[in-house]
C-alpha cells in the first residue's frame, strides 16, 4: 500500500496570509534551525498590538512544548510574556506546534551598541536588566541555556533590554531532548566545567552535563566581554595530567579596560568575575544584578556630583562626543603592529589629499552621534565626532585572525593535517569553511571571519549513538 505523503518538515514555513487559530500571519521575521518567527495581528483586531508568532518547521516538534513550559514558568519585564499556544494544521494533515510570544520592537545588543555606543553607565544599566531576567529564570527552577547577545533585543519603546528564545532552556521534570553529552549552546559562551566534562566523560555510557545557573551567569560575561570589548574572551583550556586526569587551565584573559580604556576599572571587574573559571566565584544572577545596579546608583551619583550646580546655556555649536561612550578597541599587541598600521594610515591620508578626499566610512573610527529616543533618563543630545582615532582600532572581531582553538576543538596531527579533507588548519586549530561572507551571520552564529573567509570550529564529534529505546522524535 502506497503511504499517504506527509511533509517531514516545512521548508519556509506556512504562507503569509495564513489564519493560525485566532492569528493572521503578517510577516515572516526569521528563520532558525527548528523554527520561523512571524509577526502576527489578532483577527478582527488588527489595529491592536502585534505578536510574535513562532511556527515549528517539523511536525510535533517536543521542542515547542517545551518552550512554552518554561515561558509559563518564567515572568518578568525582561523576558517575553507568553500569550497562548497550539497546533497549526497544515494541508496535508500534519500537525506543527506554535507560540505566541509578546511582540518586541527592537534592536540586537550588539547592533545597538555599535549604533549607540553607551556609556558605562548604561551599559551597566543592561547588564542588570539581564541578570534579573536570568535571576527570575533561575528562581523557577530553569535554565535559559543559551545567553548571548543575539538572544537580546533592546526594546524601542523604553530602552529595556529583553532576553529570547528560551528555546534551549531546561527546567525540572522536561523531558531529555537531545542524546549528546553537551546540551544545545554556542560553543563561544559555553562555561569551562561543561568543556571539561565533555572531556572527562566522551567514553562514558550515557553521560549527560546538566547546565545549571553558573553556566548561565558565564555565558552573560561573556556577552558582557563582547558588548565593550569587540571581542569573545578565550581564557580557559583543557589540559591533561601525567595521570591521564584532565583538567581546566586557566590562561591570563586581558581585562575589558586593557582592551578598552573607558571601560572604568569597577565594571571590568564585575565582567571578569562573571567569567571566573570557578563557578562558585562568579556568583549569582542575583549577587550580581545587585552588585550591577549598585555600582550603577554610585556612578550616576558620582556624575551628578561633578555637574556644576547651575547649568549653563545650550552651546551654539554641537558639542563634543562624550569621552566615557565606551567604543570598543584594541592596543596593538607590539610596537611594530603600530608603526606598519601607522605608516599605512599616512600613506592612505597623503592618497586622500591628493585624489578627491573621499568620506571615510569605518563605523569603528568614529564616536556615535546619539539621537532619537532617550533611555532610562538619559538626557538626549546630539554630538560630534571627534577626530578619527588611531588606525589600529578594529570595528569586530570577524577581523581578526582566528582565536586560539576552543576546548574540545579537533587540532592539526604532527604532519599538519585536521582529520576531515575539507578541515582547514588555522593557528593551532581545524576550522571548516562556512559558505556565506556575511560577517554579521558569521559572527552572529559564534563564526569567525577571517581573509574574508567566514570559518566554523571543528569539534570532536565522536560520540555514542542515541540509545536504542529513545523515541524516534527525541532522538
Amino acid at each position: 500500500m502506497k503511504r499517504a505523503s506527509h511533509p517531514t518538515g516545512l521548508l519556509f514555513g506556512p504562507p503569509l496570509g495564513t489564519r493560525v487559530h485566532a492569528w493572521r500571519l503578517v510577516d515572516c521575521l526569521r528563520h532558525g534551525a527548528y523554527g520561523v518567527v512571524y509577526r502576527a495581528v489578532r483577527i478582527g483586531q488588527e489595529s491592536a498590538e502585534p505578536v510574535a508568532l513562532k511556527m515549528a518547521m517539523y511536525p510535533w516538534d517536543p521542542r515547542f512544548m517545551r518552550e512554552v513550559g518554561l515561558l509559563s514558568l518564567v515572568h518578568h519585564p525582561s523576558t517575553p510574556r507568553l500569550l497562548g499556544h497550539g497546533f497549526w494544521q497544515h494541508p496535508s494533515g500534519a500537525f506543527f506546534p506554535f507560540i505566541v510570544m509578546q511582540w518586541v520592537e527592537g534592536t540586537p545588543l550588539y547592533e545597538w551598541a555599535r549604533e549607540q555606543q553607551p556609556t558605562s553607565l548604561r551599559v551597566r544599566q543592561v547588564l542588570a536588566q539581564l541578570a534579573r531576567a536570568l535571576e527570575a529564570t533561575h528562581a523557577a527552577g530553569a535554565v535559559h541555556r543559551d545567553v548571548k547577545g543575539d538572544n537580546v533585543l533592546m526594546r524601542h519603546s523604553d530602552g529595556r533590554a529583553v532576553l529570547l528564545d528560551f528555546g534551549a532552556g531546561n527546567y525540572p521534570c522536561a523531558a531529555r531532548l537531545t542524546w549528546e553529552l553537551l546540551p544545545p549552546g554556542t560553543p563561544p559562551y559555553r562555561a569551562p566545567e561543561a568543556w571539561l566534562f565533555e572531556r572527562r566523560s566522551e567514553h562514558v555510557q550515557d553521560a549527560h552535563y546538566v547546565a545549571g545557573p553558573a553556566d548561565d551567569v558565564y555565558a552573560l560575561g561573556v556577552t558582557a566581554y563582547r558588548l565593550v570589548t569587540g571581542e569573545h574572551p578565550f581564557h580557559a583550556r583543557l589540559r591533561q595530567d601525567d595521570a591521564g586526569a584532565w583538567h581546566v587551565e586557566e590562561n591570563p584573559l586581558p581585562s575589558p579596560r586593557e582592551l578598552n580604556l573607558r571601560v572604568d576599572s569597577r565594571l571590568s571587574d564585575l565582567i571578569l568575575r562573571m567569567l571566573s573559571v570557578s563557578p562558585e566565584e562568579r556568583g549569582t544572577a542575583r549577587e550580581l544584578a545587585e552588585a550591577l545596579e549598585t555600582s550603577a546608583a554610585r556612578l550616576a551619583q558620582e556624575e551628578r556630583d561633578a555637574r556644576p550646580c547651575s547649568e549653563s546655556p545650550a552651546p551654539t555649536e554641537p558639542p563634543q562626543a562624550d569621552p566615557e561612550r565606551l567604543q570598543p578597541q584594541v592596543e596593538a599587541r607590539n610596537w611594530k603592529a603600530r608603526s606598519a598600521w601607522a605608516l599605512a594610515g599616512a600613506l592612505l591620508a597623503l592618497w586622500a589629499l591628493k585624489a578627491v578626499h573621499a568620506p571615510h566610512n569605518s563605523a569603528s573610527m568614529k564616536e556615535p552621534v546619539t539621537g532619537g529616543t532617550t533611555h532610562l533618563g538619559e538626557a538626549a543630545s546630539k554630538e560630534t565626532p571627534p577626530p578619527v582615532q588611531s588606525s589600529f582600532q578594529r570595528e569586530t572581531i570577524s577581523q581578526e585572525p582566528p582565536p586560539e582553538p576552543y576546548p574540545g576543538q579537533l587540532t592539526p596531527n604532527a604532519k599538519g593535517r585536521c582529520p576531515e579533507p575539507k578541515q582547514i588548519p588555522l593557528n593551532g586549530g581545524c576550522w571548516g569553511e562556512v559558505n556565506t561572507k556575511d560577517a554579521e551571520e558569521c559572527e552572529k552564529n559564534g563564526w569567525v571571519l577571517t581573509k574574508g573567509r567566514c570559518y566554523a570550529p571543528a569539534m570532536d564529534t565522536r560520540r555514542k549513538p542515541p540509545p536504542t529505546s529513545a523515541p524516534p522524535d527525541f532522538r
